[in-house]
């Protein structure tokens, strides 16, 4: 079988490889083969590959296969499978090894996906949607703790409404969602984007929510206006680096700084950012713990993200697709400024 696989850490043009693996054995019980047919190039499998900034960058004995989410079709089952079956359309996270042509999976990391879902849509199924849960439990932990201060509630504007939440990297797939989300649930939500252009097609997409380009010389500014003056209550950060000292300058007194991504460069020094005077909160957030909720909380998110992915399939946008054997031109696509959507590699059926 086919797979993109790399021996070290490292740039991944430079590290990543086509080869032909050993087609896996039968699934023990407990466990499915999924032949996969679409799986999208995450900034996290990226991050995988090139290794994270202050760590030693590894080598590895036996190849690797990145990857973690994905679709395709049930190829066999193993003993005391029953929910699943040969031939059947199905998603899956986390399953390692998700850039090769035929994965090994436990049976309840892989969901059944929903009739009339698309395989492009089914191949985003997952990993979003359950990030955007795992943001919006974090902002609201955020708010709930700030009630100690302010009321039973958190604090509320005159109407009853929580705080201000900033976005940087709105325009991305998970900032897509975040801002359907606060449309939907009345969260007062302003959108960062890397551009003028990018923020004029966020506004033209969700006209409700202020969107402001930090390429303007005044953004700050307009992001204080945005906020009503006072500064947000909670910043969601997806980009990091240099750009965090900046954004806990946009929060109010007491607010918090979600990190989840680091699509940005250079660095910031936690003295620089005034987290005592200030009292300040500044918490990290990774799909990668989602593992840790329980198997009945699990399902509930499953079951939000593929109700999502049958209703609202205008959120699940794919840039583009290519073949397994273009890798090196998927992972240049995924870096390419004003990308919108998210780039998928594809194998062919059989």
């Amino acid at each position: 079988m086919r797979a993109i696989t790399h021996d070290q850490q490292g740039e991944a043009s430079q590290v990543l490889r086509l080869s032909e693996q050993p087609t896996p054995s039968a699934p023990a019980a407990g466990q499915v083969h999924v032949r996969v047919l679409s799986r999208p190039v995450h900034p996290g499998d990226l991050a995988g590959v090139q290794g994270f900034p202050g760590v030693p960058r590894q080598r590895f004995a036996t190849p690797r296969i990145p990857g973690l989410e994905g679709m395709g079709v049930v190829e066999s089952v193993g003993e005391g499978v029953r929910e699943l079956y040969a031939g059947q359309r199905v998603a899956f996270f986390p399953v390692p090894g998700a850039w090769s042509e035929l994965v090994t999976a436990p049976a309840d990391l892989v969901v059944p996906v929903p009739e009339g879902v698309s395989d492009e849509t089914a191949a985003l199924m997952l990993v979003n949607p359950i990030t955007l849960l795992i943001l919006l439990r974090a902002v609201e932990d955020a708010q709930h703790g700030r009630r100690g201060e302010h009321s039973a509630h958190g604090r509320r504007g005159q109407h009853g409404q929580a705080g201000p939440v900033v976005q940087t990297a709105a325009g991305s797939s998970v900032g897509k969602l975040v801002s359907a989300a606060a449309l939907k649930h009345d969260i007062p939500l302003v959108n960062l984007v890397r551009s003028a252009a990018g923020a004029e097609t966020l506004r033209q997409r969700f006209p409700g929510l202020p969107t402001i380009s930090t390429a303007d010389a005044d953004w700050r500014a307009q992001v204080r206006d945005a906020t009503g003056g006072r500064g947000a209550e909670v910043v969601l950060d997806a980009v990091g680096g240099s750009l965090t000292g900046e954004l806990a300058g946009l929060l109010d007194d007491g607010g918090t700084l979600i990190t989840y991504g680091q699509l940005g460069s250079g660095s910031t020094s936690l003295e620089s950012v005034a987290l005592i005077p200030r009292g300040l909160t500044v918490r990290g957030v990774s799909i990668g713990r989602w593992m840790t909720r329980t198997p009945d909380e699990r399902a509930e998110d499953v079951a939000f993200a593929a109700g999502l992915a049958a209703t609202a399939p205008e959120l699940f946008e794919v840039a583009a697709s290519y073949d397994l054997a273009d890798f090196a031109q998927a992972v240049d696509h995924v870096r390419r400024p004003g990308k919108s959507g998210t780039v998928l590699l594809t194998s062919p059926a059989s």
